[in-house]
């Protein structure tokens, strides 16, 4: 392969990840705004997990999380701290895809359906989804996290990392 080939596949990733970047970036801005702009309808959706009876850690989960997610988005778009950012997003996403799971599979025990035939809102931001779109959804967004975590795409960063 040659310089030029070399060059113009690494602009070719280089642009894929700031799209990648952007589209995260997005999804974060809308899924915050969307729960920030309405937190009492989110307090009421955090509360159907069933994670903890404190009252003031629910509400604290509410009021904080979707401002954590915008502030993220924002970090990705100004492209600041994207491979920390990065694995920010990983760790809400991971364990919240298993809260969905686990909710979705008492749901689905219930309700005696099929798994992919349950919907819920789950607190995502987007309302009512089924669930094996959501689940497919937060893997998808999971691997486009750690894309950017492996340190590719620096074009359009304002500063990719905080060292």
């Amino acid at each position: 392969m040659s310089n030029g080939q070399s060059f113009e596949k690494r602009n070719i990733v280089n642009i894929g990840t700031m799209l990648v970047r952007w589209l995260l970036a997005v999804v974060f801005l809308y899924m915050g705004l969307s729960k920030a702009l309405d937190p009492v309808d989110f307090l009421k959706l955090v509360r159907e997990y069933d994670l903890t009876h404190i009252s003031w850690l629910l509400n604290s989960i509410a009021a904080l999380l979707p401002w954590f997610e915008v502030f993220c988005g924002l970090l990705l778009l100004a492209g600041v701290a994207v491979r920390g950012t990065a694995l920010m997003l990983i760790l809400m996403l991971v364990p919240f895809t298993a809260l969905v799971l686990n909710r979705a599979l008492d749901i689905q025990s219930a309700q005696a359906i099929a798994f992919c035939a349950v919907k819920f809102d789950c607190g995502c931001g987007a309302g009512e989804v089924f669930i094996c779109r959501k689940l497919v959804e937060n893997f998808i967004l999971t691997v486009l996290a750690a894309w950017l975590m492996a340190g590719r795409g620096r074009i359009c960063c304002a500063r990719y990392s905080l060292i």
